[in-house]
Protein backbone atom coordinates (compact mmCIF):
# COMPACT_ATOMS: atom_id res chain seq x y z
CA UNK A 1 0.00 0.00 0.00
CA UNK A 2 1.17 3.91 -0.96
CA UNK A 3 2.25 5.16 2.17
CA UNK A 4 0.04 8.96 2.49
CA UNK A 5 3.08 10.88 1.67
CA UNK A 6 3.59 8.91 -1.38
CA UNK A 7 -0.06 9.78 -2.70
CA UNK A 8 0.16 12.04 -5.36
CA UNK A 9 -2.14 15.03 -5.02
CA UNK A 10 -5.38 15.34 -6.22
CA UNK A 11 -7.20 18.23 -8.21
CA UNK A 12 -10.54 17.57 -9.27
CA UNK A 13 -11.71 18.51 -12.71
CA UNK A 14 -14.68 21.20 -13.47
CA UNK A 15 -16.40 18.25 -14.88
CA UNK A 16 -16.24 16.03 -12.45
CA UNK A 17 -17.01 18.66 -9.81
CA UNK A 18 -20.57 19.49 -11.65
CA UNK A 19 -21.27 15.86 -11.35
CA UNK A 20 -20.53 16.27 -7.68
CA UNK A 21 -22.77 18.94 -7.82
CA UNK A 22 -25.36 17.18 -9.34
CA UNK A 23 -25.52 13.92 -7.05
CA UNK A 24 -25.58 17.04 -3.96
CA UNK A 25 -28.67 18.22 -5.44
CA UNK A 26 -30.44 14.90 -5.33
CA UNK A 27 -30.70 15.59 -1.23
CA UNK A 28 -32.19 17.94 0.90
CA UNK A 29 -30.33 21.03 1.88
CA UNK A 30 -28.08 20.20 4.83
CA UNK A 31 -28.15 16.08 3.91
CA UNK A 32 -25.20 16.38 1.63
CA UNK A 33 -23.10 13.80 3.49
CA UNK A 34 -25.91 11.69 1.60
CA UNK A 35 -24.09 12.08 -1.13
CA UNK A 36 -21.00 10.01 -0.07
CA UNK A 37 -21.02 6.66 -1.57
CA UNK A 38 -21.99 7.64 -4.93
CA UNK A 39 -19.38 10.76 -4.80
CA UNK A 40 -16.97 8.01 -4.08
CA UNK A 41 -18.04 6.01 -6.70
CA UNK A 42 -17.25 8.99 -9.28
CA UNK A 43 -13.59 9.64 -7.26
CA UNK A 44 -12.91 6.25 -8.45
CA UNK A 45 -13.93 5.77 -11.28
CA UNK A 46 -11.86 9.08 -12.79
CA UNK A 47 -8.69 8.12 -11.09
CA UNK A 48 -9.29 3.99 -10.49
CA UNK A 49 -9.10 4.14 -6.65
CA UNK A 50 -10.28 6.38 -3.84
CA UNK A 51 -6.70 7.97 -2.37
CA UNK A 52 -6.66 9.79 0.89
CA UNK A 53 -5.86 13.08 -0.59
CA UNK A 54 -8.79 12.13 -3.09
CA UNK A 55 -10.95 11.18 0.09
CA UNK A 56 -9.74 14.29 2.05
CA UNK A 57 -10.99 16.79 -1.18
CA UNK A 58 -14.14 14.88 -0.89
CA UNK A 59 -14.68 15.67 2.90
CA UNK A 60 -13.53 19.02 2.05
CA UNK A 61 -16.53 19.49 -0.51
CA UNK A 62 -19.12 17.95 1.42
CA UNK A 63 -18.03 19.69 4.77
CA UNK A 64 -17.85 16.79 6.45
CA UNK A 65 -14.69 15.30 8.88
CA UNK A 66 -12.19 13.60 6.35
CA UNK A 67 -13.17 10.67 9.21
CA UNK A 68 -16.35 10.40 7.98
CA UNK A 69 -15.30 9.65 4.59
CA UNK A 70 -12.40 7.02 5.53
CA UNK A 71 -15.07 5.19 7.78
CA UNK A 72 -17.26 4.38 4.67
CA UNK A 73 -14.14 4.06 2.37
CA UNK A 74 -12.79 1.43 4.50
CA UNK A 75 -16.15 -0.40 5.34
CA UNK A 76 -17.42 -0.82 1.80
CA UNK A 77 -15.07 -3.47 -0.07
CA UNK A 78 -16.23 -1.62 -3.38
CA UNK A 79 -14.04 1.41 -2.84
CA UNK A 80 -10.49 0.91 -3.00
CA UNK A 81 -7.90 1.97 -1.14
CA UNK A 82 -5.03 1.33 -3.15
CA UNK A 83 -4.39 1.57 -7.31
CA UNK A 84 -5.63 -1.93 -9.04
CA UNK A 85 -5.33 -3.24 -12.39
CA UNK A 86 -7.68 -1.50 -15.23
CA UNK A 87 -9.20 -5.31 -14.40
CA UNK A 88 -10.16 -6.22 -11.23
CA UNK A 89 -11.42 -9.85 -11.05
CA UNK A 90 -13.28 -10.62 -7.88
CA UNK A 91 -13.70 -13.98 -7.17
CA UNK A 92 -16.83 -15.86 -4.78
CA UNK A 93 -14.51 -17.52 -1.90
CA UNK A 94 -17.75 -18.00 0.56
CA UNK A 95 -18.33 -21.82 1.14
CA UNK A 96 -20.99 -22.63 -2.28
CA UNK A 97 -18.18 -21.67 -4.67
CA UNK A 98 -15.25 -23.25 -2.64
CA UNK A 99 -16.94 -26.59 -2.77
CA UNK A 100 -17.20 -26.19 -6.30
CA UNK A 101 -13.46 -24.98 -7.04
CA UNK A 102 -12.97 -21.27 -6.17
CA UNK A 103 -9.83 -21.74 -4.50
CA UNK A 104 -8.68 -23.78 -6.88
CA UNK A 105 -9.31 -20.75 -9.76
CA UNK A 106 -7.98 -18.38 -7.24
CA UNK A 107 -5.10 -20.40 -7.31
CA UNK A 108 -5.05 -20.65 -10.84
CA UNK A 109 -5.56 -16.98 -11.24
CA UNK A 110 -2.88 -16.03 -9.11
CA UNK A 111 -0.48 -18.22 -11.22
CA UNK A 112 -1.51 -16.89 -14.79
CA UNK A 113 -1.34 -13.51 -13.05
CA UNK A 114 1.39 -13.95 -11.84
CA UNK A 115 0.86 -11.78 -8.78
CA UNK A 116 -0.74 -12.69 -4.95
CA UNK A 117 -4.12 -11.11 -4.08
CA UNK A 118 -4.34 -7.32 -4.30
CA UNK A 119 -1.14 -7.01 -6.12
CA UNK A 120 -1.51 -5.20 -9.78
CA UNK A 121 0.52 -7.35 -12.67
CA UNK A 122 3.34 -4.92 -14.26
CA UNK A 123 1.72 -3.82 -17.15
CA UNK A 124 -1.01 -2.39 -14.94
CA UNK A 125 -3.89 -4.49 -16.49
CA UNK A 126 -4.80 -6.80 -13.93
CA UNK A 127 -5.69 -6.99 -9.91
CA UNK A 128 -7.57 -10.17 -8.46
CA UNK A 129 -9.12 -10.83 -5.11
CA UNK A 130 -11.47 -12.96 -3.00
CA UNK A 131 -14.71 -11.58 -2.37
CA UNK A 132 -17.57 -12.25 0.15
CA UNK A 133 -21.47 -13.68 -1.75
CA UNK A 134 -21.51 -12.80 -5.11
CA UNK A 135 -25.25 -13.97 -5.07
CA UNK A 136 -24.94 -16.40 -7.61
CA UNK A 137 -24.23 -19.85 -5.59
CA UNK A 138 -25.81 -22.45 -8.22
CA UNK A 139 -23.07 -21.38 -10.95
CA UNK A 140 -20.33 -21.49 -8.87
CA UNK A 141 -17.32 -20.80 -9.13
CA UNK A 142 -17.96 -17.75 -10.32
CA UNK A 143 -16.29 -13.78 -10.55
CA UNK A 144 -17.45 -10.35 -11.82
CA UNK A 145 -15.05 -8.34 -13.66
CA UNK A 146 -14.86 -4.20 -12.46
CA UNK A 147 -15.02 -1.49 -13.46
CA UNK A 148 -18.21 -2.93 -14.97
CA UNK A 149 -19.14 -5.68 -13.22
CA UNK A 150 -19.63 -8.47 -15.53
CA UNK A 151 -20.79 -11.78 -14.12
CA UNK A 152 -18.49 -14.93 -15.27
CA UNK A 153 -20.19 -17.88 -13.60
CA UNK A 154 -19.02 -21.71 -14.01
CA UNK A 155 -15.73 -21.18 -13.74
CA UNK A 156 -12.86 -23.53 -15.12
CA UNK A 157 -9.11 -22.86 -15.51
CA UNK A 158 -9.41 -23.15 -19.33
CA UNK A 159 -12.46 -20.38 -19.17
CA UNK A 160 -10.53 -18.42 -16.99
CA UNK A 161 -6.99 -18.55 -19.16
CA UNK A 162 -9.92 -17.54 -22.28
CA UNK A 163 -11.40 -14.55 -20.20
CA UNK A 164 -7.68 -13.40 -19.05
CA UNK A 165 -6.44 -13.52 -22.72
CA UNK A 166 -10.18 -11.69 -24.08
CA UNK A 167 -9.15 -8.99 -21.92
CA UNK A 168 -5.78 -8.67 -22.56
CA UNK A 169 -6.15 -8.36 -26.24
CA UNK A 170 -8.69 -5.05 -25.77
Amino acid sequence: MLKIEEQPPVNFSSELLAKFDEVVSRYPAGKQKSALLPILHLVQAEYGWTSVPAMDKVAAFLNIEPIEVYEVASFYTMYFLEPKGKYVLEVCRTGPCCLVGAEKIMKHIETKLGVKENEVTPDGLFSWRGVECLAACGYGPVLQIGPEYTFYENLTETSVDQLIDDLRKK
